[in-house]
Formats: structure tokens, C-alpha cells, sequence
């Protein structure tokens, strides 16, 4: 036999293919409604299952910014986390809770996957950039059909709020999450020439003080709520206070070679 299934012959002698649904990683962009994608549109308005991340009790962004497009209840399935601000993102026991989270709601998708239903999870950004989507992809991957619909990041959505090129000529951009350490966030800020920040929330007073121990805070810009209600943008010096919610970032644009 060479592999091939004969499709000449008898349809009791030609297997059945087994039908599964489709896992869609959708990206939902930084907040903008208008910065959807139109592939993303038009899967979020015909898959029979539609996912979204939330705290306990609230809607994700990520649910809000395809408010304009849901109209069917019925096909929401919300994913609310386990954990709470009390556990450290280091402690095992938030990483237990994490993994037992994602476990659970990957047997859950399985089942939709399984009986044929296409499922989409609506992910803020880009589903590949530090989003939940991944640890629902590690599982599920091998075991059903995946298309990720790539999305507008919310550092982009940003740099362009502030009205900012983030790099020009041959600089080097480097993303950070806030939760490294004070030391690492120092010779990381130092060592580039241009970087994004991310993650900030209750980490803004050590990020302040890497970025003056690297020598670059008068460049660097802080933006809250990029392309959302509630925007802000504002040069990080003249930022009097070290609140900071989830969707924030503080960004320090290159000073490379320009013609």
C-alpha cells in the first residue's frame, strides 16, 4: 500500500474520519474595538464556543472589547482565575493553583474540541505575547486543530498613543516584565536602546528606580489604558504618584540613527 486511503472503494471498507473542532487563538488588540482584525471578526461572530479570562465576579478586557460584536450569551464560557493578589507569583502554591486552572479548563475545551464545536479564546494583544492562550495551546495542541489569529499588541497600541517611535535606525528593542528583579531590570535598561516595560501594577516604584539607576528616566513615558476609556499618557517624571493598574506600561523610546 503506499498510504493513501483508496477512495474507490466500498464506503464500509473506507474508515471514518474523526471530526473535531478547531481551537482559535483570537487576537483582540490592545482595547481599541476598531483595531480588531476583520479574520478575527468573523470568527468571533460564528464559533459556537467563544472563551474569555476574568477575575472572579468581573468581565475580562478582553470579553469588553468584543462588546460590540456578542449578542449571544449562550455561546460565552468565562474562565475565572484562582488566585488572588495574597499569593506571590513565586510561591508553589500559586503556581499549584495556576496549573490545577489550567488543566481543568482544557479537559473542559477538550470536550467542546472533541464533540466537533469550533472554540475560540479571546485573548487581549496578540495571543503569542504573554498571554493565557499559551498554557490552553501547550495542552491542547497535539490533540486537536489550532489556528491563532494574530493581534495588535498593547505595547503597539500604546508607543502610537503617546504619539512616539519606539525604534529608529539599528536600536535595539527589549521587552521587560516588571516582576524581575531590581538588579536585572537595571542591566537590562542600561545595556539597551530602547525598551517596553510591561506588568507594572504594584512593581512602577522599582521599575522608577532601575530606570534612574540605568541613567534613561527623563526618556521614559508612561501609558495607562493604551487606546481604552481612561487613557493616560504622561512623561513617567511627571508622574507624581506609583499607582499603577494591570493595563499600564512605561515605555523608553530609542535615540538611534535617523537620515
Amino acid at each position: 500500500m503506499d498510504g493513501f486511503e483508496r477512495l474507490d472503494a466500498p464506503a464500509d471498507e473506507i474508515p471514518a474520519a474523526a471530526v473535531t473542532g478547531t481551537l482559535y487563538g483570537v487576537g483582540m488588540g490592545p482595547g481599541d474595538p476598531e483595531l480588531l482584525t476583520v479574520k478575527a471578526q468573523r470568527i468571533l461572530t460564528r464559533a459556537p464556543v467563544l472563551v474569555h479570562f476574568c477575575k472572579r465576579g468581573r468581565r475580562g478586557n478582553a470579553r469588553t472589547i468584543a462588546d460590540a460584536i456578542l449578542r449571544d450569551p449562550a455561546r460565552e464560557m468565562p474562565l475565572a482565575y484562582p488566585y488572588t493578589t495574597e499569593i506571590h507569583p513565586e510561591h508553589p502554591d500559586y503556581v499549584a493553583a495556576l496549573a490545577g486552572f489550567y488543566d481543568d479548563a482544557a479537559g473542559q475545551l477538550a470536550d467542546h474540541l472533541g464533540a466537533g464545536r469550533d472554540v475560540a479564546i479571546l485573548s487581549e494583544g496578540d495571543p503569542f505575547f504573554y498571554g493565557s492562550f499559551m498554557h490552553l495551546w501547550r495542552r491542547l495542541k497535539d490533540r486537536f486543530p489550532v489556528e491563532v489569529v494574530p493581534g495588535v499588541t498593547g505595547m503597539s497600541g500604546c508607543w502610537t498613543r503617546a504619539g512616539t517611535p519606539i525604534t529608529w535606525g539599528d536600536d535595539i528593542l527589549t521587552v521587560l516584565p516588571a516582576t524581575l528583579p531590581l538588579a536585572a531590570l537595571t542591566e537590562r535598561l542600561g545595556a539597551t536602546d530602547a525598551a517596553v516595560v510591561m506588568k507594572l501594577g504594584r512593581h512602577l516604584p522599582k521599575v522608577r528606580a532601575a530606570l534612574a539607576a540605568a541613567g534613561v528616566l527623563e526618556r521614559a513615558i508612561y501609558v495607562e489604558r493604551g487606546t481604552m476609556s481612561g487613557e493616560r499618557v504622561v512623561m513617567l517624571s511627571d508622574k507624581p504618584d506609583d499607582e499603577a493598574p494591570y493595563f499600564s506600561m512605561v515605555l523608553l523610546p530609542g535615540e538611534g540613527r535617523r537620515p
